[in-house]
């Protein structure tokens, strides 16, 4: 019961889930873990995926407390065949959060602006710098790794959804 006043409370938070290929067996288990935190009624549309035969894909829009994206992705991440994002958009007060996955590069975490944009901290940016120890093609590497574009690249493929995919909807056109 705690639990449930503490989650009301929070802010109310928006974003997507981009399942990008599961195998078909998967499909209703991945519905089932973000039912566990949203509750039933998301419009789940699964179609096949182009880029991997025998796997689905669907785009699915989502509100629920600040936080949500990264409990859904966490529960995703438990079924290691599929390729996933999850955002949780900006919002007043908050940052953004940007969560993929992928079989052979495993989980990636990114803070993301109002426009959608990876923001990397300071800190991180220094850390990289030290660790190349001046050598640009290190650095560019370096940065490549904390702006996620290996997850980016390898995703790319699976982005692209064919004619039967689902008509995103732009929530806030600044």
């Amino acid at each position: 019961m705690n639990a449930i006043k503490a989650a009301s409370s929070l802010p109310q938070a928006r974003g997507m889930i981009f399942i990008h290929s599961a195998p078909k067996a998967l499909c209703a288990h991945l519905e089932w873990a973000a039912a566990d935190m949203l509750g039933p009624g998301l419009a789940w549309q699964w179609t096949d995926q182009p880029a991997q035969r025998g796997t689905r894909r669907t785009e699915v829009s989502w509100t629920g407390p600040a936080g949500t994206g990264a409990a859904l992705a966490s529960a995703f991440a438990q079924f290691a065949r599929i390729r996933y994002e999850v955002t949780e958009e900006a919002a007043a007060g908050i940052e953004g959060r940007r969560y993929c996955y992928t079989p052979a590069l495993g989980r990636f975490a990114a803070t993301v602006s109002l426009h959608g944009d990876v923001l990397v901290s300071e800190d991180r940016i220094r850390a990289a710098m030290d660790r190349v120890d001046g050598d640009a093609r290190l650095l560019r590497d370096e940065l490549d790794r904390l702006i996620g574009t290996a997850w980016d690249e390898e995703l790319e493929e699976f982005r692209y959804g064919g004619e039967d995919a689902p008509v995103r909807w732009l929530h806030q056109v600044i």
